[in-house]
């Protein structure tokens, strides 16, 4: 396996980790921003109020498959 092959992999599994781990982030914080939405929503800030969670569960399971496949790809070369 090259350096670059290495490489891409290890990006690979580095964007699945971010894009799970930004997911996560953004459902657990979906309370506080439930909270501060009426102050935000008069601010006229073009921001959802909170996130959608049929579209961070996605995400994350997306972000999920893609880490898994990078690592087990690295594993296997």
């Amino acid at each position: 396996m090259t350096f670059y092959d290495d490489l891409l992999l290890q990006l690979l599994a580095a964007v699945g980790a971010a894009l799970f781990a930004g997911n996560l982030v953004a459902l657990v914080r979906r309370r506080r921003d439930q909270e501060t939405a009426p102050t935000r929503a008069s601010a006229g800030s073009s921001d959802l109020p909170e996130a959608p969670v049929a579209r961070t569960l996605l995400y994350m399971a997306l972000g999920l498959i893609v880490m898994t496949w990078g690592i087990a790809s690295l594993i296997a070369a």
